[in-house]
């Protein structure tokens, strides 16, 4: 059971199957992609598949991603939440927004919800990171705002990747 969360703006949610054309045509925006993963757009497979990862991964760990949704519209503006897949350096707190959605604060929104329902309701204490890459200058900002702090610099997916751990309480 994926729970739904709701915040002045946002809700949070499953991702369902209808999402795929607007999940699709974010993950192939190159503007976008350009820091997550191997650092480029992916095709509608994958982004199907990154889809059902998320889906799975609350099966098998019991947290995920999330969708974001804008209340108002119905609109999917990206997605926000947990990645812990097998051989993560520890539990990540991610997030992704379609470039349309960008400068309006719903990354941070998404993300302090995902943290806060996270530590309150999933038990997620402990190591909580967020992997950045260095000319993330958006998301930098972000993990700064959010209270992380740069922790080291890894090498992640083949690219170097900086570890922002996020204070244990907050």
């Amino acid at each position: 059971m994926i729970p739904t969360l709701h915040t002045e703006r946002l809700t949070l949610r499953a991702f369902a199957e209808a999402d795929l054309d607007a999940y699709a045509a974010m993950s192939a925006d190159a503007d976008v992609m350009r820091h997550i993963g191997s650092g480029g757009p992916v095709g509608r497979d994958i982004a199907w598949r990154q889809m059902a990862l998320f889906a799975g991964h609350w099966a098998l760990r019991g947290y995920g991603m999330w969708a974001i949704e804008e209340t108002a519209s119905g609109t999917l503006v990206g997605r926000a939440g947990f990645l812990n897949p097998e051989g993560w350096p520890a539990n990540e707190l991610g997030w992704l927004l379609a470039r349309a959605h960008w400068g309006r604060g719903y990354a941070l929104e998404a993300a302090l919800a995902a943290r806060r329902h996270g530590r309150e309701a999933l038990g997620l204490d402990g190591r909580l990171i967020s992997l950045i890459r260095a000319d993330n200058e958006r998301s930098l900002a972000l993990a700064r705002r959010l209270g992380a702090h740069h922790e080291e610099t890894i090498d992640f997916m083949g690219n170097p990747a900086q570890v922002w751990r996020h204070p244990d309480r907050a």
